[in-house]
């Protein structure tokens, strides 16, 4: 089957000290009007930690995002599109700051955990906004960046220790 060739981009799910995750509207397709974390495609030469940054800055105006690791890595295809997205945990230390709109957004806010089902979002991304907000609270399991260099995300092992 042929279709249109992979793409790679990055979602960023940033949750602010009081547990709302940033959501942003999208403005162009795949998915318009639809909310997603602050994300979009790769460019070329940047790195996917990078990417996360840069997406979140252009879309919102937010800065100051400490990324905590993967939540999930999802293949999208759907209206011609075909992308492979790194969805990124991340936090800021205060509550709710200013956001705007910016960039392909039509849209942008601070969303509550029990107010996410009132939001239109994309097939599939309830779970994984689930999932994040597990690991944001410190729960075990996605990829985190073991050595801090920003380029391989890696699953935290538990050795287990006999009593």
């Amino acid at each position: 089957m042929r279709g249109p060739p992979p793409l790679v981009g990055v979602s960023v799910l940033v949750f602010d000290r009081d547990g709302r995750v940033l959501l942003v509207r999208r403005g162009r397709p795949p998915a318009r009007g639809t909310w997603h974390g602050p994300g979009g495609r790769l460019e070329a030469g940047e790195t996917l930690v990078a990417a996360a940054h840069r997406e979140v800055r252009e879309e919102t105006g937010l800065s100051g995002i400490r990324l905590q690791g993967v939540a999930a890595l999802v293949e999208r295809r759907c209206e011609g599109f075909h992308y492979l997205i790194v969805d990124f945990v991340a936090g800021i230390d205060r509550s709710a700051p200013p956001v705007r709109a910016g960039d392909d957004a039509l849209d942008a806010a601070w969303v509550a955990s029990g107010d996410w089902e009132a939001y239109d979002l994309p097939e599939g991304l309830l779970p994984i906004l689930k999932r994040a907000e597990r690991l944001w609270q410190g729960g075990r399991g996605g990829l985190r960046d073991v050595s801090g260099g920003g380029t391989d995300f890696l699953a935290e092992l538990v050795e287990e220790v006999n009593p």
